[in-house]
C-alpha cells in the first residue's frame, strides 16, 4: 500500500516538474497535480494496453517511434478529465511524456533508496534470516 502512495506522490511531483520545464503543459494547483497523477495512472493502466494493441502495426513500421505519439495521447487523455491540467501544442504533447518519464524514474529511485524497509511492502527487507550466501 505504501508503494502505491509513494508512486502516486512521485507522479504528482513529476507532473509539477514537467509544468515548470515543458511549454504546453499547465497544472494550476497542487490538488490538480494529485488528481492528474491518479488520472495518468488510470489511463496507463486501463486505456494504454488497448491502444498499444491497436497501434501495434504502426509501431512496428515506425520501429517504435509511434510510442512517443501514444505516450502523448495517453497524457492528453488524462488531461481531459482533470480541471486545472492542460496539454497544449505539439511540444507539450511529445516532450511532456518524455520529461515526465525521466523525472518520475529519478524520483521513484530516490524514494526507493530513502524509504525505510518496513514501508516497502516486503521488497528489499534487510531483516532476512537466510545466511547461506555469507559463506
Amino acid at each position: 500500500m505504501w508503494s502505491v502512495l509513494l508512486s502516486g506522490l512521485a507522479t504528482a511531483l513529476s507532473l509539477l516538474v514537467v509544468d515548470l520545464i515543458v511549454p504546453g503543459v499547465t497544472i494550476n494547483t497542487l490538488t490538480a497535480a494529485a488528481i492528474a497523477a491518479v488520472s495518468v495512472g488510470l489511463v496507463n493502466a486501463f486505456l494504454r494496453p488497448a491502444l498499444q494493441t491497436l497501434t501495434m502495426p504502426i509501431n512496428a513500421i515506425s520501429f517504435g517511434a509511434f510510442s512517443l505519439v501514444l505516450n502523448g495521447l495517453c497524457l492528453w487523455l488524462a488531461s481531459l478529465v482533470v480541471p486545472g491540467f492542460y496539454i497544449t501544442g505539439i511540444i507539450g504533447f511529445l516532450v511532456g511524456p518524455l520529461v515526465l518519464s525521466a523525472v518520475n524514474t529519478f524520483i521513484d529511485n530516490y524514494f526507493d533508496k530513502k524509504t525505510p524497509a518496513f514501508l516497502r511492502d516486503g521488497s528489499g527487507s534487510e531483516l532476512s534470516t537466510d545466511r547461506s550466501s555469507e559463506f
